[in-house]
């Protein structure tokens, strides 16, 4: 079942869903818009001849920042990380969904390849996967909306939450552009 705007703010009222900041002027019928934080995580595609899934990528991005009055120029082709302006967090009986905005959609912009679940127990912004499809650049500018998110409710509450030990949960608690830390999955994984 997805939260309708009406049971979105009381969750919001009731401090069960948290989006900080929150403008009620962003709550939809089903969702809340999102913005486009400054930090924008860029990849040097020509330092490495490949990416490999075993090792980190701290190496091979760098941290940019969207000035006030200059947008950030996603060119086409281009795969970049952004985040959320706004801090999320869900109860042990909520998930949500991201989405890109239709409007941004419609020009070729892509806010998440896979990452556009978030589990019970999620704290954080939330880092965006940016890619453009059009054949020209697109610009991105700081607080802009940039996607929207939903809430489903769970059949029960979830027994072990994100961010838990026992999960070993890489993103909780981030607040910019986090890159892959699926290099984690690997440091146990030897012959037995």
């Amino acid at each position: 079942m997805v939260l309708s705007d009406k049971s979105i703010k009381t969750a919001l009222a009731e401090g069960r869903i948290v989006i900080d900041p929150i403008d009620a002027e962003d709550i939809q019928p089903a969702s809340v818009d999102l913005h486009l934080d400054r930090q924008i995580l860029v990849f040097g595609n020509h330092e490495q001849p490949y990416i490999d899934v075993k090792e980190s990528l701290e190496s091979l991005s760098r941290l940019v920042q969207i000035e006030d009055d200059k947008p950030f120029i996603l060119h086409p082709g281009d795969f970049v990380l952004g985040s959320t302006v706004e801090n999320i967090e869900l109860p042990e009986d909520l998930v949500a969904r991201l989405e890109g905005k239709s409007s941004l959609g419609r020009i070729g912009l892509v806010i998440h390849s896979t990452a556009g679940f978030v589990d019970p127990g999620w704290k954080g912004n939330l880092t965006l996967e940016l890619s453009n499809l059009a054949r020209l650049p697109i610009t991105l500018y700081y607080g802009m909306k940039i996607g929207q998110i939903s809430f489903l409710a769970l059949t029960t509450p979830a027994e072990r939450l994100y961010g838990s030990e026992a999960l070993g949960s890489k993103y909780q608690g981030q607040t910019s552009p986090t890159a892959s830390r699926f290099h984690q999955d690997f440091k146990n994984t030897g012959p037995a």
